[in-house]
């Protein structure tokens, strides 16, 4: 055996703890839900067409693409009549690789109708409440070498005011120099989910894609952002369920693509109809991966998966 495979197999051992408790960690998030009436389902890997957005970016897969999110065909089945469903899936995406990136990674996705995000944010404290109790987790983690407690109710706070609080710039300024991102990365994240689990909410209209603008402020989406240890979590929102809304902001987002010269999609057309049949709802999409590493208390998100692409 070469040197370097026997590296791979120490790495490989060395992993056992965090493993087996990122398997306890999949194990009973499936348990709420199945104990809160959801139906687990699978959709297809490999799809005609991802949405397109702007700053995402999908494998091909022949002549289609391995899919960057489940939810074009969550919400398929939302319009099909399922009103509670949940999936753990691999998704997939272009160019991402780092401490916290991984271009195949593992996602928790839910979606409720009769839902809005307010009360899906206040679901998913409770479910990771839940899961760290039944983990013997209890009240509190560490991560970063914080202490950070999780006892509901949360944090919240508006993008608009953790401008105000935290940035060098003001919202409008970081949005018309094409800084928001940057922004939020430098300036905000560090302060967010210090102490206790943080939500960042009602985002500007424009970085909402496939999220409901807000009833009474059409430059506000109804999304957000769970924030642990200033590490971004999970995103969710109240569904847009207007065809044609959707259809024009998918089409400024493939401008936005064809000026990157990035691979244009076709329009995901079966469920752009789909829409027309969707009840009010809202659904969230939190990354396994990067639960697991607060709960196992690492830095790196290679330490808490078995195999990185590194030692394939």
């Amino acid at each position: 055996m070469s040197a370097s495979n026997l590296d791979d197999i120490f790495l490989l051992a060395r992993k056992k703890e965090a493993l087996h408790l990122r398997a306890r960690l999949i194990q009973n998030i499936r348990l709420f839900f199945i104990e809160h009436g959801f139906l687990e389902v699978e959709t297809p890997l490999r799809i005609p067409s991802p949405a397109p957005e702007e700053h995402i970016e999908a494998f091909p897969s022949g002549d289609w693409f391995l899919q960057t999110s489940p939810e074009l065909c969550m919400k398929r089945l939302l319009a099909a009549g399922f009103p509670l469903i949940f999936q753990i899936s691999k998704c997939f995406r272009a160019g991402e690789r780092g401490n916290l990136h991984l271009p195949e990674f593992t996602m928790l996705e839910w979606y409720v109708t009769k839902f809005d995000y307010l009360q899906l944010m206040s679901q998913c404290e409770k479910m990771i409440f839940a899961v760290a109790a039944n983990m013997d987790i209890a009240r509190h983690c560490i991560f970063r070498n914080k202490k950070i407690d999780l006892t509901p109710p949360w944090e919240k706070i508006t993008v608009q005011e953790a401008f105000e609080k935290y940035a060098s710039v003001t919202l409008e300024e970081a949005l018309n120099k094409n800084k928001f991102d940057q922004i939020i990365v430098d300036y905000i994240e560090p302060y967010l989910g210090v102490n206790r689990p943080t939500f960042l909410y009602d985002y500007p209209a424009k970085l909402a894609a496939l999220a409901k603008l807000k009833d009474g402020n059409t430059n506000v989406a109804e999304r957000f952002e769970l924030y642990i240890g200033g590490m971004e979590i999970a995103n969710g929102f109240s569904e847009l369920n207007d065809t044609e809304e959707q259809r024009r902001r998918f089409e400024q987002a493939s401008q936005l693509r064809a000026q990157k010269n990035w691979p244009q999609y076709s329009m995901p057309e079966k469920f752009l109809q789909a829409l027309q049949t969707i009840p009010e709802s809202a659904g969230i999409a939190l990354g396994i991966d990067r639960l697991a590493m607060i709960f196992a208390h690492v830095l790196q998100i290679d330490d808490i998966i078995s195999f990185t692409p590194e030692i394939l």
